[in-house]
């Protein structure tokens, strides 16, 4: 297995801004990861020198790296971890795996006599947010097809692992690290109920080391948990504002319209540009926010998933109200 794995051939160098995770940076580590493998599998591998990390440092995803990618007995593993619900994650596993596979088989012949073998991939995402899904559930990729069939030409599934108090209890006592890092996740959702972010993941990791939760990786790392922590927090309330503003224009619309006959044109015109507004209001916020941190139209473009465009032409609005006001 190793003999497929090289280094990929002068890859764009990834930007210095996209940001880790605080679980790709526990899972660097192959100890820590081949643990998690075997929880997660049910097996009894022993050896890190039997893991080969193939992660592709230039794949990115809404300003974040994806987490880790990994060879294991002719076993390509994807292990993605979500703070928030994403039903799109067979699509971007598939991309994803695409990547991976042109790095894997790049000096082999696509067009020769022989079979070309490539490792069996396998998807795992490990999920901690508030949607619920019991301890697990699987995506397709077929699920997003225009035109659904029985056997499609095109199938790939993604598990998802609930990861939280009261969830996968035997998966969690059998990798202690993954217990830890949701251990830590929740006691900084916990305080940030009640404090700014900041003080809320300052607060966590000093809690933490001192009860033991991730001890000696958060006293070596300090700082960068912390940034990492801090950012991660703000990435998925963004997100979830982001989310409830869409999916409340999408309720409103559709009662308006389910009210439409029987109320005036002028009515039902006028509900729907105050939706519209509103959603407006949500969205220049979460523009005015990126741009007070220092980001670029096409940073913002692409973690909001709007084109470049349409958040140039919203931020020339925000300067024209700013001028004549």
């Amino acid at each position: 297995m190793n003999d497929l794995v090289q280094a990929p051939a002068r890859l764009p160098k990834p930007r210095r801004d996209y940001k880790d995770t605080l679980f790709r940076l526990l899972f660097q580590d192959r100890d820590r990861l081949l643990s998690l493998y075997n929880a997660v599998n049910g097996t009894s591998y022993d050896s890190p020198e039997e893991l080969t990390v193939v992660t592709l440092e230039n794949a990115v995803y809404m300003n974040m790296k994806n987490d880790v990618a990994f060879l294991v007995n002719f076993q390509l593993n994807l292990y993605e971890h979500q703070s928030t619900w994403n039903p799109n994650m067979p699509l971007r596993n598939l991309f994803y795996a695409a990547k991976e596979y042109q790095v894997l088989t790049r000096d082999q012949s696509l067009y020769a006599p022989q079979l070309v073998k490539i490792p069996t991939p396998n998807f795992v995402v490990f999920y901690n947010g508030d949607k619920e899904i019991g301890d697990s559930c699987v995506l397709k990729i077929s699920d997003s097809f225009e035109h659904p069939t029985e056997d499609p030409g095109l199938e790939l599934k993604v598990k998802v692992l609930k990861i939280a108090p009261g969830k996968n209890k035997e998966l969690l006592d059998t990798c202690q690290t993954l217990k830890e890092y949701m251990l830590f996740v929740e006691r900084v959702r916990l305080h940030a109920k009640t404090m700014a972010v900041q003080e809320a993941v300052h607060r966590a990791v000093t809690e933490c080391i001192r009860e033991g939760i991730l001890s000696d990786f958060l006293s070596r790392n300090r700082a960068e948990v912390i940034a990492v922590s801090i950012f991660e927090y703000d990435e998925e309330r963004e997100l979830a504002l982001m989310r409830k503003a869409i999916a409340s224009e999408a309720r409103k619309e559709g009662i308006a319209e389910g009210h439409a006959e029987g109320h005036a044109a002028g009515r039902t015109e006028g509900r729907r540009e105050g939706i519209l507004e509103g959603r407006e209001d949500e969205i220049k916020s979460l523009i005015r926010t990126k741009l007070q941190k220092g980001k670029s139209i096409s940073q913002i473009a692409d973690e909001l998933e709007r084109d470049e465009e349409t958040i140039e032409r919203v931020i020339r609005g925000m300067e024209c109200e700013v001028r004549q006001g």
